[in-house]
């Protein structure tokens, strides 16, 4: 008797800025990723914030789809009084109670892959923790911020994984690049689950 697998349902992490230009500019671009990600039946992972990573979490929710918030706070109170974050656009907000630099490594490591959206200094915290931690990274160019550097900073600095940046101009069809990928890599896990088989490997000359 062959037992069929379960479809899989990634962790998708949307990384933008909380306020700026980029967030007037790109909102409707942060939406429309985060409705590609619950359309294909995978969870929306935010900062559980404001900005570009809300509008993405809108979007999950107006596809029916699970968004799930990681906060900077360590209770509800204090995530609404004392952050002054929203709660409306999250299923679930897990309260890390690291702050925003201990919440974004936290986020980035629970995710299978990041997309960054335009973005300032904090997204690109996490974008560096999720090349560093070997992530499937997709880069809306045109979204405006750190997006539109990201292809600059990686040609000029030795960058691990590399390979597994993903670039595109077109909402839809960046996720559907993004999920592709990730459903190689769970292939290949599947037929030789080692951390090779990911790409994963430590080379010391992208330490620090």
């Amino acid at each position: 008797m062959q037992i069929r697998k379960a479809p899989r349902s990634y962790q998708i992490c949307v990384s933008g800025a909380a306020s700026g230009e980029t967030v007037e500019s790109s909102a409707k671009l942060a939406f429309a990723v985060g409705k590609a990600v619950a359309k294909a039946g995978h969870t929306v992972l935010t900062g559980a914030t404001i900005g570009l990573p809300y509008h993405a979490a809108l979007g999950a929710r107006d596809e029916l789809g699970l968004s799930v918030g990681f906060s900077p706070a360590s209770s509800f109170r204090e995530h609404t009084h004392s952050y002054r974050l929203p709660t409306n656009a999250f299923d679930y907000i897990n309260f890390t109670g690291m702050d925003y630099v201990g919440r974004d490594v936290y986020l980035v490591r629970s995710s299978e892959a990041v997309i960054t959206i335009g973005g300032r200094m904090g997204s690109m915290h996490e974008f560096s923790t999720a090349i560093e931690s070997h992530k499937v990274c997709g880069v809306l160019l045109g979204s405006g911020g750190l997006a539109d550097f990201i292809p600059m900073i990686t040609d000029r600095l030795p960058t691990p994984s590399k390979r597994n940046i993903i670039y595109d101009t077109d909402p839809q069809r960046l996720v559907k690049r993004v999920i592709a990928v990730l459903d190689k890599l769970d292939q290949s896990l599947d037929e030789n689950p080692t951390p090779r088989s990911l790409g994963i490997t430590k080379d010391s000359q992208f330490e620090g």
